[in-house]
């Protein structure tokens, strides 16, 4: 079976800040297993959870550049009043509004204190039972080409493709979206925020990832050095990980 997604990676200087800002965020709880802080649904610390993409937040030494996220996230609300409440809480919780070229649209555009923007949506029929986290977002330059990678590599459903945009969503019906817009420019740096898959139990992880080469991946070597997970490249030129069975 195709591996699932599992986890949004977040990359930032102060892990543990980054990750309580989104726990709070979502009305999640940050946990700290191990160097990384994951974000997940309150109660306890399962992973990977059935229903949930989970956050990680990783440690790194260098600072968000300037430059747009290329993978963002979207958060769900279910009224005008809950999404005007949500904005306000955020940016009480150190958020900042964030300019991307939008515009005016009916969705707010924050960042979170390290700079990586999200959205927040205005009520959405679609997104009604998605749980905080309405989608993950990926800009791209041919929605229909991810679309046809992405569906291929996991186990989600496709559910729309356009010239302008795709969407996946897991095969269960359950949890956020991955969607892929059609966005000018090509990548020119380094994702802040990657996907990071997981093989289900019993498959051969190795023959998982040779099978995303096969279907147009490619190997990424990002100073990782020897670690059990495989840093990868879709068609687009995004990073994103297939992680080892524990």
């Amino acid at each position: 079976m195709a591996p699932r997604p599992v986890q949004v990676n977040i990359k930032a200087l102060d892990a543990s800040a980054v990750g309580r800002f989104w726990a709070e965020a979502l009305g999640w709880s940050a946990y700290s297993p191990g160097v990384t802080t994951y974000v997940g649904p309150a109660g306890g610390l399962v992973w990977p959870d059935p229903v949930v993409l989970g956050i990680d937040v990783v440690p790194v030494p260098e600072a968000k550049t300037t430059t747009k996220n290329r993978v963002h996230l979207d958060l769900a609300t279910t009224s005008a009043a809950h999404q005007a409440e949500l904005v306000a809480r955020l940016q009480a919780l150190g958020a900042t509004p964030a300019q991307v070229g939008q515009g005016t649209v009916p969705w707010t555009v924050l960042a979170d204190p390290e700079g990586n923007e999200f959205c927040v949506l205005e009520p959405r029929e679609i997104y009604r039972d998605t749980g905080p986290i309405a989608a993950v977002v990926v800009d791209c330059t041919d929605p229909r080409a991810m679309a046809r990678f992405w569906g291929e590599a996991m186990d989600w459903t496709l559910h729309e493709v356009t010239d302008d945009q795709a969407a996946l969503r897991s095969a269960k019906g359950v949890g956020p979206y991955l969607e892929f817009l059609r966005t000018p420019g090509a990548k020119t740096v380094p994702d802040r925020v990657h996907l990071d898959l997981l093989p289900y139990p019993g498959d051969d992880r190795a023959a998982e990832v040779d099978r995303l080469r096969a279907l147009g991946a490619t190997d990424l070597d990002l100073g990782q050095g020897d670690v059990p997970w495989t840093c990868l490249a879709d068609p687009d030129g995004h990073e994103f990980c297939v992680l080892a069975l524990s």
